[in-house]
């Protein structure tokens, strides 16, 4: 990625975004002190008052047509059969058909947090660690940090009496801690009405790869997740007894998983990697310049258990290519002690990471056919079924569009350092509803970074990327303006 780029008188709208630093702050806290979280019914009128928190805002700072939209009534499991799913946020700022229209997206909810799953401090009351100028709060960072951050946006604009460069419209969503509930219909429905004149999408809900260099983030890997089942015994039997004249459940379980994935991370399935897209030159060079060692992987794994011995290596095996991980064993005995115990049925459960271009139809037919023959190699009497439990597509954009080129000029403008260009392991699914329902390019440009610690305890966002992310997103809009 080049260096060379024109710079836009930019440095006023720096400048008043420095000196609203302490509203800034102040509006994150307010936000903060909302417990939004969303996957408790207790506390969905406060997911609400989040929504009419930001409503308030957007109303303030000038946006128009701003609507609640409602999504009904939240679909099992839940304990209210009656609990409505919080509205969706829509707002706009500015409609001139001459600029270009950018939507934002992001969520309002925030994962549970409580002061004695082990935070330092109230997770809902935003504490400021002055001395290394740090925010601490549930939330700072995913997702209200960044959304706030677009607002502020419009605020230094407007304290400025500068226009905006693009017409902004925002899309805030209060359910994407518990499964995005009705936004993928939404997003569909107002494709061609409320989004209808949008021209990119941007998403600050991912980090930087480590702690000192900011990134724009081009694909995420998809994830397919199965389910083995297998029964045998009418119900639990005892092994002193029937241990060795019944087919156990749990010993087939295990012979078949053991042969989905080998020690090194390489899956025994054939077909999959076939359907890998092969990795160009021009991909290959952006791993080059990226910031990343084997020491901050054991870093943030607390463990020396690489399989890989270089960054390259690394990073193609946890964003271009795929993985399957095992993750557990339902109705297996599993507490301490020494029970004796042979289970009547158990239910295995593993996943694959998806990358292009893999085709998630075609894999799910592999894993089916592959399972089921492993299966009947040992000649068991037990009942036998794999199915898919859900699956999520991969994202990839193009790291050399107009978007990310005008975000990668942005970063370089605030931060003085052309960003790394990444990828990431995990999912974020709108992003793959946006561009396919739009049919528009998604830019993901983090705010905080990779040490923020979002689902975890002690949640935080720096100052310096708070303030300086404000920027960012601002500055992109301009040089997005002009691409």
């Amino acid at each position: 990625m080049s260096s060379k780029y024109e710079k836009l008188p930019l440095d006023p709208f720096f400048k008043t975004i420095d000196e609203l630093k302490p509203k800034f702050i102040d509006r994150l806290r307010k936000a903060i002190a909302i417990p939004s979280v969303s996957s408790d019914e207790g506390l969905r009128p406060q997911v609400v008052a989040m929504a009419h928190f930001l409503v308030d805002e957007l109303k303030t700072l000038g946006f128009h047509d701003i609507q609640l939209k409602e999504l009904g009534t939240q679909p099992p499991p839940v304990v209210d059969a009656n609990l409505q799913l919080p509205p969706i946020v829509l707002g706009r700022f500015g409609n001139d058909p001459a600029k270009k229209t950018v939507l934002v997206y992001g969520h309002y909810d925030v994962q549970p947090a409580l002061k004695e799953d082990g935070w330092s401090t109230e997770p809902f009351t935003m504490y400021h660690d002055e001395k290394n100028d740090i925010l601490f709060g549930r939330g700072t960072t995913d997702d209200k940090g960044p959304v706030l951050g677009w607002l502020n946006v419009i605020e230094a604009h407007n304290k400025l009496g500068w226009e905006l460069p693009v017409n902004l419209v925002v899309c805030f969503e209060g359910m994407e801690e518990s499964g995005s509930l009705g936004l993928d219909e939404l997003v569909a429905k107002e494709a061609k009405e409320y989004f209808k004149d949008v021209k990119q999408v941007t998403i600050s809900d991912n980090y930087w790869l480590g702690t000192t260099k900011p990134v724009l983030t081009y694909g995420l890997r998809g994830c397919n997740y199965y389910q083995i089942i297998i029964e045998g015994p009418g119900a639990d039997l005892h092994s002193g007894i029937f241990g060795g004249i019944v087919a156990e459940p749990m010993t087939d379980l295990i012979k078949v998983m053991s042969t989905l994935v080998d020690v090194k991370g390489k899956i025994q399935i054939p077909g999959v990697y076939d359907m890998v897209a092969p990795l160009t030159e021009k991909e290959d060079k952006l791993y080059d310049d990226i910031d990343f060692s084997v020491g901050e992987l054991n870093a943030a794994s607390g463990s020396e258990t690489s399989l890989h011995d270089n960054k390259k290596d690394i990073l193609k095996h946890r964003w271009r290519y795929p993985s399957l991980s095992l993750h557990g064993i339902e109705g297996a005995f599993s507490g301490a002690g020494a029970k004796t115990v042979i289970p009547a049925k158990v239910v295995g459960k593993f996943s694959i990471r998806t990358v292009p271009d893999i085709d998630s139809k075609t894999l799910d037919q592999l894993v089916f056919k592959y399972i089921n023959s492993e299966f009947e190699k040992l000649g068991s009497p037990n009942k036998f079924k794999v199915e898919l439990i859900h699956d999520g597509n991969y994202w990839v954009s193009d790291p050399f569009n107009e978007s990310f080129t005008a975000a990668s000029k942005a970063t370089q403008d605030v931060w003085n350092v052309v960003p790394d260009f990444t990828r990431e392991g995990g999912s974020i699914p709108i992003t793959l509803t946006f561009e396919q329902e739009l049919g528009v390019d998604v830019l993901l440009l983090p705010m905080g970074r990779g040490d923020d610690g979002a689902h975890s305890i002690n949640e935080k966002l720096n100052v310096s990327n708070y303030i300086n992310g404000c920027k960012t997103l601002g500055a992109y809009l301009h040089y997005y303006s002009k691409a």
